[in-house]
């Protein structure tokens, strides 16, 4: 993308308060920048390594009361060893800068920050809100083809009083951005429970202007919705997808879900003249 599009991008897209929190991150010296945000409802995490989804009464994860999901970072976690308290916020994101550039960033749930030494160059940039941060972060991850441009979508997804599905529909179809923040948007679209959801995946699969890493990364994401949800879309993709590589994508999941809807449609494939 050229200066002048990011610049326009920035101009129409971003609202005053969100630019000047760009502002703050680029006039910071080299070393690390951290924000916090509020979370959204569901989500908590342990501070560290561990954060979870749609949480309820206390409990995560697929084990808990509430259901969820839960993803772990630097390793594996087995909730059935280990119990951990998890905290219901903020979002804390860690930007690692270099000449005013956003070059990797790291978020964390819950806990609090440690107090760094005093030679280590850490700006804190305190609590923002949570519109302010998700506007910065998607503008971060349209115009960065980066590690930090790609690690911005996870916590723009745990943000509080914002709706980012429709954001990340936008950002997914968007020719300019990072193919990388593309496919990431996909899959955390994928992510997103209800109908809502299957039906802006399966549109994704069906455009016509999208390449084909988008198209298969939307694929995996409908693989990781509910059965009664994904798994009729997978089949009308396998059936009917003009592009065999899509096609293959949607036949490789089906059979991965052990769906007995998925065995009827081999036994069809295999059979038929």
């Amino acid at each position: 993308m050229t200066r002048r599009l990011v610049l326009a991008w920035a101009l129409v897209a971003g609202p005053a308060a969100a630019q000047r929190l760009g502002a703050r991150v680029a006039v910071a010296p080299d070393g690390v920048v951290r924000l916090s945000f509020a979370a959204r409802p569901g989500v908590c995490g342990n501070g560290r390594n561990v954060i979870a989804f749609d949480c309820a009464g206390g409990r995560c994860g697929r084990w808990g009361s509430g259901g969820g999901r839960t993803i772990t970072f630097d390793g594996d976690f087995d909730r059935d060893e280990v119990e951990y308290d998890c905290e219901p916020g903020p979002v804390r994101v860690s930007l690692t800068v270099r000449t005013g550039r956003v070059r990797s960033l790291r978020t964390y749930v819950g806990g609090r920050w440690v107090t760094p030494p005093r030679d280590a160059a850490v700006t804190d940039l305190g609590t923002v809100s949570s519109r302010d941060a998700v506007d910065f972060l998607l503008g971060l991850a349209t115009r960065e083809d980066s590690r930090g441009g790609e690690e911005a979508i996870l916590p723009v997804t745990l943000a509080d009083s914002v709706t980012v599905w429709p954001m990340l529909l936008r950002l997914a179809r968007d020719d300019r951005a990072p193919q990388r923040t593309r496919r990431q948007a996909v899959f955390w679209l994928g992510q997103a429970a209800g109908d809502a959801a299957t039906r802006d995946l399966a549109d994704l699969v069906d455009d016509a202007d999208l390449n084909l890493d988008v198209k298969e990364q939307a694929v995996f994401a409908l693989s990781q919705q509910p059965r009664d949800a994904g798994v009729p879309a997978l089949i009308r993709i396998a059936r009917t997808h003009r592009e065999a590589g899509v096609r293959r994508k949607a036949l490789f999941w089906l059979g991965q879900s052990g769906d007995p809807r998925a065995l009827g449609l081999f036994e069809e494939l295999l059979t038929k003249p």
